[in-house]
């Protein structure tokens, strides 16, 4: 019998490949079938910022005096909406995974040690064993940060009201995110950053990504030393240097993060973070244990634990394959969709455009804030290095895109290209001026 610990992108995928393969397998579950994206992650994002979008909007127009009013948003309503239909989402995927003639084990706090697994009553010592128990939010040590009125993306569900002021805690992906999703919804931000704003971004898109939070006092280098209230969290002390200030909220919002999830794990070879070391074949230090996704360490991203969790199967089967990293692209969801893929070469130069108006941003002209389009690329050879887009629909196009520069496409290839119009992605525009300029300028 194989055993894979862990429901979510990585661990469902390999228990489902290796029932396919006439395996028995069985899956064990604390959380609910498809993990941190389904219930934390990814879907809550999709759905609030729909709703977060969907107002501003409105704001947009409304402040061109073509609507009358911006809707309120009944928060308990959309929370309850939400939960909901991912509820509908996983009964969908637990039943895709039984059918696919996966034993599914839920409800389960799973403890692993070596090669030994115990899930409530039951031990394990099966014939191979994944490890994909995911991640979870980091939280910061600080004091009063187990305030009530302090959330995180686990505990958000408990939040009854909308807040009318939160302090978002953090600066990267995940707090620009749910900052544009609050402020959206009509909160007032304070983002607090303890280092900079978004700062394994592109310029250019955290350029963009400014505009899209411009209702945000964003507070870079700055340390948050205490939380306090009465009986609640009121107050955020912060420091920049040696300056020290007090913020009035009425909500903490701490989005610094993700770690590997593996509190419950012991007897195999972790790292700084407290991940899973594993080779190529994501096998671990421990013979006939192997593990997957976030447990292993960042990048905490959906395709990536997919992947990994394929890669980890057919090493369970004994074929030889290993994962591969190159060219994975990411988004991040603001008031336009964020995407971007690279692999940095020396010698590579960049071009960026505004985006152009189209689909969801041509009300977003007399903002000048449309979005942008960025390439990098070797002028030599034509090789393209990276791929950058703030737009509606941006997503979409670097997925396409990404896959192609894995395939070896260079800027010569996109010279006769011919794009959908009307579109709000300059990328592909961008693409095949540069193509026309390389063969015109370089012969």
């Amino acid at each position: 019998m194989m055993l894979v610990v862990g429901g979510g992108p990585a661990g469902r995928i390999a228990a489902m490949r290796l029932a396919e393969e006439g395996q028995e397998v069985c899956l064990v579950d604390s959380g609910g079938l498809g993990g941190q994206c389904l219930h934390f992650g990814c879907m809550v994002v999709c759905a609030l910022n729909d709703v977060a979008r969907h107002r501003r909007r409105a704001e947009t127009l409304a402040g061109l005096g073509i609507i009358d009013t911006v809707p309120d948003v009944s928060f308990g309503t959309l929370l309850k909406e939400m939960a909901s239909i991912q509820a509908t989402i996983h009964g969908v995927i637990r039943e895709e995974t039984r059918q696919a003639g996966v034993t599914v084990l839920s409800g389960r706090e799973a403890r692993v040690d070596g090669r030994t697994v115990t899930a409530g009553h039951e031990t394990f010592r099966p014939e191979a064993l994944l490890i994909a128990t995911g991640s979870v939010p980091y939280i910061p040590e600080i004091k009063g940060i187990e305030l009530p009125g302090i959330y995180n993306p686990h505990t958000l569900h408990t939040m009854t009201d909308l807040p009318e002021s939160v302090a978002i805690i953090g600066g990267g992906v995940m707090a620009a995110e749910f900052a544009h999703i609050f402020g959206g919804l009509g909160s007032r931000i304070e983002m607090i950053c303890r280092s900079g704003f978004l700062p394994h971004i592109d310029p250019k898109l955290r350029e963009t990504a400014r505009k899209d939070l411009s209702f945000s006092a964003i507070r870079e280098n700055t340390a948050v030393a205490e939380f306090s209230g009465d009986g609640r969290v009121q107050t955020v002390e912060i420091r920049s240097g040696d300056v020290r200030e007090e913020i009035d909220v009425d909500a903490v919002f701490v989005a610094a993060g993700l770690v590997p999830r593996t509190e419950a794990v012991s007897g195999l070879e972790k790292g700084p973070l407290g991940e899973i070391r594993v080779d190529a074949s994501l096998r671990t230090s421990v013979p006939g244990v192997w593990a997957a996704g976030d447990v292993t360490g960042p990048p905490y991203l959906t395709p990536v634990a997919r992947h990994e969790g394929l890669v980890a199967a057919e090493s369970m089967l004994g074929r030889e394959r290993t994962r591969d990293r190159d060219w994975i692209p990411q988004s991040m969801s603001l008031g336009y969709d964020y995407a971007f893929s690279s692999m940095p070469a020396e010698s590579d130069v960049s071009l960026s455009i505004p985006a152009p108006a189209g689909p969801g941003s041509f009300w977003s002209v007399p903002a000048r804030h449309t979005g942008t389009a960025k390439i990098s690329f070797q002028p030599d050879g034509g090789g393209i290095t990276g791929i950058y887009a703030a737009a509606p629909g941006a997503s979409l196009s670097a997925t396409y895109l990404a896959f192609l520069m894995r395939q070896g496409a260079t800027i010569h290839d996109f010279g006769d290209l011919r794009e959908v119009h009307p579109s709000a992605d300059g990328i592909y525009w961008l693409l095949q001026h540069t193509a026309g300029w390389i063969r015109h300028h370089r012969p």
